[in-house]
């Protein structure tokens, strides 16, 4: 019958064996929120889809990822300039699952993901008639009001800002 004892004494005895630099490696801690990244990286090597008004655009995003994730949300910024109703021009997201506290229950959870946060990020670029709260009330009431000349101003800040 093998025992813990056991075989944490027989472990030590294997790691003194090996070389100092295998040893470090060998008791080296991994968080729990480092393997759910490692794990959460993997899937998001999935192509996502691309379509809608910032379609062909290179936008890049910021993430923070705290100590206590997935108990706390990642913080996420754009780093490229927009015209969008919920992306500020400073990089500031509005969007529910990013909110560790929400009134609609929509906020972070544990069960969450990063890959929710991408396809959360996604839906804001693909589904833009469906916001009911926007952070920029004057590019929603551009986006609602003239689709053409708010689509030719999203084209312009594509060529400037996400090539």
């Amino acid at each position: 019958m093998l025992t813990l004892a056991s075989k944490l004494k027989r472990d030590d005895g294997l790691r003194g064996s090996r070389t100092a630099a295998s040893a470090a490696d060998s008791t080296r801690r991994v968080s729990v929120r480092d393997k759910l990244l490692v794990k959460e990286v993997a899937e998001l090597e999935a192509n996502l889809p691309y379509e809608g008004y910032y379609q062909g655009g290179k936008f890049q995003f910021e993430t923070e990822v705290p100590d206590a994730y997935n108990m706390v949300p990642p913080r996420v910024r754009c780093l490229t300039r927009m015209w969008h109703p919920n992306i500020t021009e400073t990089g500031e997201i509005c969007l529910s699952l990013l909110r560790e506290h929400s009134i609609d229950g929509t906020g972070w959870a544990p069960t969450r993901t990063l890959k929710d946060v991408v396809w959360g990020l996604n839906s804001l670029f693909t589904e833009l008639l469906k916001f009911d709260n926007p952070l920029k009330i004057k590019t929603a009431k551009h986006l609602l009001g003239e689709k053409e000349d708010f689509r030719n101003k999203v084209d312009d800040y594509i060529k400037r800002y996400a090539r």
